[in-house]
């Protein structure tokens, strides 16, 4: 089938019968609810810009698996072009749909699959990376949008998996048979599950010996018997819902929890199945991709916070405000040292033995935790430049109203010359940048929490390299 067009990938997730609940009520059509199809014209547009001349050298690649062009978003990466690549369509993506596009965590999946089992394979004489090579191939010819089951619920979080008076608070496997196994559990902030086709499990954590049951990896169709969809609330959902006071903006992010309540997994969809000691490779590799992921993406909604601010500007008569001017200035130092910290992780990036390519680990995690910090500064400086009607601008009802509407745009007038409702369309942007919760709580939680970055950061870092240092220096021989 090869690349997918927007239409074709809108329409294959229409031809797909998931379980889904949103609001209390079973979601029998998910393409065409407002709330969900602004998550799933998100991911559309990585298929709309793989067919635009100006992105498409970024976007579509000659696969090495099987010859033939492919969309990146189905590619591990297999050289420092890629690695690179991933951070600037990130980027460039965030530029055009200002929120989560819903499809890294997908391919981030499928990278750290493509280093760790083949390892593995090496330890263990097991076929996972047979099983993963075939997936891959289905995913590439056909086009597929991924989605990265990976948080688990964690119950009591002060114990291990296997001592939870739950023993489903972590995804783990129940019944193993000839044909396949049988998987229970949750995982939980499914950015997108349902604007996927298929889902793809890995460990959340790393486990101990005892956690056999929980050290699965595996991929399934986003419509499985037995795979529960339930979207979680976000602020401005309803708004969505009601088609009213969303502006011209088209795009969200939702965020379900995906139950798994007896699914089946056959055996040549299984990429790890009790190797306890490589769980902990499978979640790392899948977080620091993750964590690079988000900031191509992050500086890119960054990039769309300062047009806003910009824009503002001269719809406010304030074009000209020497401190306003200031505030873009660290807006943009922001944007920029994001983006340039996961270039550098690309960059620095090194050959698996697999063949694939893992980035630098340090500078993912610094970029990750300079994220968690200041894209909310970003986001106040916005909001400063703005003003504060992004926070109660009246309801657009209100401004259809005879009685009051004209009013009410008459007061809402700013730099001469500007049509008051540009200014009101500008409005809704920056307060859908500000105050979209399923995509700014992800600034500090996704990939993991801030305290993972810190621990991985220590943990990846060569503290002897810099001690030796030191002492070389002050003239301390060992």
């Amino acid at each position: 089938m090869g690349l997918k067009t927007r239409e074709e990938y809108i329409e294959s997730i229409r031809q797909m019968n998931p379980t889904a609940y949103m609001f209390g009520e079973k979601i029998t059509n998910v393409v065409d609810n407002p709330r969900l199809r602004a998550g799933i014209e998100a991911t559309a547009v990585t298929y709309e810009m793989a067919e635009m001349e100006e992105y498409k050298k970024y976007m579509v690649t000659e696969s090495p698996l099987i010859n033939e062009p492919v969309n990146r978003f189905t590619l591990p990466p297999s050289s420092i072009e890629d690695l690179v690549a991933r951070v600037k369509i990130n980027r460039a993506l965030a530029n055009r749909v200002g929120t989560c596009h819903q499809r890294c965590t997908g391919l981030d999946c499928l990278s750290a699959l493509a280093i760790v089992t083949y390892e593995v394979d090496q330890k263990h004489g097991t076929k996972y990376h047979e099983n993963f090579n075939n997936f891959l191939k289905y995913m590439q010819e056909n086009d597929l949008a991924g989605n990265a089951g990976v948080t688990d619920v964690k119950g009591d979080r002060s114990l291990n998996p296997q001592d939870q008076e739950d023993k489903d608070m972590y995804l783990r496997i129940v019944e193993k048979r000839d044909d396949g196994i049988v998987v229970r559990g949750a995982k939980a902030h499914q950015t997108g599950s349902l604007s996927s086709h298929e889902i793809i499990v890995i460990p959340t954590r790393a486990l101990r010996k005892g956690d056999e049951e929980y050290a699965v990896a595996f991929s399934v169709p986003a419509d499985s018997p037995g795979l529960i969809h339930v979207v979680g609330r976000s602020t401005l959902d309803m708004r969505e819902m009601e088609g009213c006071d969303v502006g011209n903006v088209k795009y969200s992010k939702y965020c379900p929890t995906l139950i798994f309540d007896d699914v089946f997994v056959p055996w040549d969809r299984v990429f790890l199945c009790g190797e306890v000691e490589f769980a902990v490779d499978m979640v790392v590799k899948f977080s620091s991709f993750h964590r690079q992921s988000h900031g191509g993406c992050k500086s890119g909604k960054i990039d769309c916070m300062i047009g806003t601010a910009m824009t503002m500007m001269d719809y406010n008569g304030t074009s000209k405000v020497g401190h306003h001017k200031q505030k873009i200035i660290d807006m943009i130092h922001r944007a920029e040292t994001l983006y340039g910290c996961c270039l550098a992780s690309s960059y620095e990036g090194k050959e698996q033995p697999s063949g694939a390519y893992f980035i630098d680990t340090v500078l993912a995690n610094a970029s990750k935790m300079h994220e968690g910090k200041e894209m909310s500064e970003a986001t106040r400086l916005m909001v400063d430049i703005c003003g504060g009607y992004v926070a109660d601008l009246p309801s657009d009802k209100d401004f259809e109203n005879p009685e009051v509407g004209d009013l009410i745009k008459k007061y809402m007038k700013g730099a001469n010359g500007v049509p008051v409702e540009k200014r009101i369309k500008m409005f809704r942007l920056a307060e859908k940048l500000a105050m979209e919760s399923a995509d700014t709580i992800s600034d500090i939680h996704g990939g993991g929490s801030p305290e993972a970055h810190r621990v991985t950061i220590l943990r990846e870092t060569n503290t002897e390299q810099k001690k030796k240092a030191a002492q070389r220096l002050a003239g301390i021989e060992e």
